[in-house]
């Protein structure tokens, strides 16, 4: 063996490293192939549902892609529409990093709505720039602590998440219906029970040139923020071990406890935050009309980011999309509203089912990364 041969051979710490860069890779090489692969066997399979019905798959896709994204008026749809699904589905992505299920954000979504709305009603004279973050911070606040709450019963009293939150979400709902025909229902209000309407300058306005409100570009960067905390800062690292093996975290010292709190708070956060934005940029009030799956339809955007949030973006932007066309495939196609929720129902399962190919499905393609090649 040569001198050069003897100096490049690996030794057992480079064999190891070379081996967990070839991990990592597959990891994220698997992070991107199995959510496209997953929307397009959910895509396949509506597309046969489609034709049991005697409907036309090819129509009803052409009618997605044009109500959702084929002109500039449908694509300000489609972003309207992402808005608050953006936030919700960051109120699963980041329990999710400590492998908590938490689906109740639509619960967190309506308090936050529903706190803003009061807020906003008792300081009808209060300027923009003192109204509105304070409106913000009664929406963050009222859905932290609701997914807070969550939190803490799966830390102090192990209750599970998935349920506790599941569960706490038509309690919220119940509340805010209660409270909005009772003590905080406006008079004026008949038909639909609502809190007083908010003063025009306590109203988020639409960005410049487009028919998006403001809270399309808070959506956007709270992923941003929450993509970079968790990749580029120790308190990510944190919670990524925790939610490898939390026991095993909390003997390295880790705060478990206190991770699981900050991130179901901030969970419940963006949840609020999205009530808020919604009461304060479409309905002007709170009523019924927050009671409309945001949160539900943020599990699913969630699991086809598979929990990434630089992911959800996209994911948003897709599911935004297809919501923005129903009315358009309703009326070609002669189908009914909740045909786009049975096409959101199969993704979902989709989605479930394709986490079956975590680990397994490159080798199952005959492809092998870098540091995995012989």
């Amino acid at each position: 063996m040569s001198e050069t041969q003897a100096f490049v051979r690996p030794t057992p710490i480079g064999a190891a490293l070379s081996k967990g860069a070839g991990e990592s890779a597959r990891r994220r090489l698997e992070a991107v192939l199995i959510p496209i692969l997953a929307l397009l066997a959910g895509l396949f399979a509506f597309g046969l549902f489609l034709l049991a019905i005697g409907k036309s798959p090819v129509e009803f896709y052409q009618l997605v892609y044009r109500g959702g994204f084929g002109t500039w008026f449908s694509l300000q749809n489609t972003m309207q529409r992402a808005a608050p699904l953006l936030l919700t589905a960051l109120c699963v992505a980041l329990p999710a990093q400590l492998g908590l299920v938490v689906i109740g954000g639509e619960g967190a979504f309506v308090l936050g709505g529903l706190a803003a709305a009061a807020i906003g009603a008792a300081m009808p004279d209060a300027p923009g720039l003192i109204g509105m973050p304070v409106m913000a911070l009664a929406g963050l606040c009222a859905g932290g602590v609701w997914i807070g709450a969550v939190g803490a019963l799966r830390h102090y009293r192990g209750v599970n998440e998935t349920i506790a939150s599941l569960l706490m979400a038509y309690i919220a709902i119940a509340f805010m219906q209660h409270v909005v025909e009772g003590p905080l229902r406006d008079p004026a209000s008949l038909n639909k029970p609502s809190t007083t309407p908010l003063a025009d300058q306590l109203r988020i306005g639409e960005i410049p040139g487009m028919d998006v409100h403001w809270g399309f570009v808070v959506g956007i960067l709270a992923c941003l923020v929450a993509g970079f905390v968790l990749s580029r800062t120790t308190f990510g690292f944190s919670a990524r071990i925790a939610g490898g093996n939390a026991r095993a975290a909390a003997v390295q010292g880790l705060p478990v406890g206190r991770l699981i709190l900050t991130f179901t708070f901030a969970a419940g956060a963006a949840a609020g935050l999205a009530g808020m934005i919604e009461v304060a940029a479409i309905h002007g009030t709170a009523n019924a009309s927050l009671i409309a799956g945001y949160g539900y339809t943020g599990i699913l955007i969630a699991f086809l980011a598979r929990q990434n949030p630089i992911a959800i973006i996209p994911m948003a932007l897709i599911i935004g999309g297809i919501g923005a066309a129903g009315g358009l495939v309703q009326r070609r196609m002669d189908l009914p509203d909740a045909t786009v929720l049975v096409l959101q129902g199969i993704l979902f399962v989709a989605i479930l089912v394709s986490e079956t190919l975590s680990g397994r499905l490159l080798p199952a393609l005959g492809l092998k990364t870098t540091g995995e090649a012989k």
